[in-house]
């Protein structure tokens, strides 16, 4: 995982509305799937690609693949984000 496939993975609208999905908690692919309107394979490739940017994880369970958020390459994100702000925040003395 890189910060460039981290940035990629982002920048894409579907992808994004998958990781506001996961916040809630873990769900299946299928679970996914049924909240847009393309192909299971489309998902997959979004979610391969979340998970290439170590955005997701997964979990096996029984027949199943569960995707959740993880939430420490999201904080890593954030932490780049504010640093990059740094004192504008800050009254000039």
């Amino acid at each position: 995982m890189s910060f460039n496939e981290t940035m990629k993975a982002l920048s894409d609208p579907t992808r994004r509305e998958i990781l506001n999905l996961l916040k809630s908690g873990s769900l299946t692919a299928g679970e996914i799937a049924s909240n847009f309107d393309m192909t299971g394979a489309t998902v997959s490739h979004h979610l391969a690609q979340l998970k290439k940017a170590g955005l997701i994880v997964e979990s096996r369970e029984k027949n199943f693949i569960h995707y959740s958020l993880n939430a420490s390459v999201l904080e890593e994100v954030m932490l780049w984000i504010a640093a990059l702000k740094g004192d504008q925040g800050k009254e000039a003395k």
